[in-house]
């Protein structure tokens, strides 16, 4: 039985990774969606499930640069963290200004979209030569 549970779990990562990289894959092409940071869930998923798929994003010629550029330390374009910035507070800054109807859920909110942009601008910034 724990096989069976094994392999469901296998399949759900591999199901999640590619919802990850077909998002990733629309944030190459429009510019408000962040690349990197569905790139690399879909790489922690592939990584859990499957060395085979773990190994062929890693070597695929249109995402795997950024992924091999975050595990190298090379980190995150300026471009990425910048417009994952401006989505974060964007879709945060709606909710708390139009969704949310209690003060403390805004407030709770508000803290979140800050320390998720701190946390995303301190990630090491790739260099404009670096090959990408």
């Amino acid at each position: 039985m724990c096989e069976r549970s094994d392999r469901v779990v296998e399949m759900l990562l591999k199901i999640a990774g590619t919802a990850f990289l077909v998002i990733g894959g629309v944030g190459i092409i429009i510019p408000l969606i962040p690349t990197t940071p569905f790139l690399l869930l879909a790489a922690v998923c592939y990584a859990r499930s499957s060395e085979r798929w773990y190994n062929w994003l890693l070597h695929n010629r249109w995402f795997g640069s950024y992924v091999r550029n975050w595990r190298e330390g090379k980190g995150i374009p300026m471009r990425t963290k910048i417009l994952s910035v401006m989505f974060l507070i964007m879709t945060i800054g709606y909710s708390a200004a139009f969704v949310v109807p209690f003060v403390i859920g805004k407030v709770a909110l508000v803290l979140i979209a800050v320390c998720v942009s701190v946390h995303i601008l301190s990630f090491p910034t790739l260099e404009p030569d670096a090959k990408f």
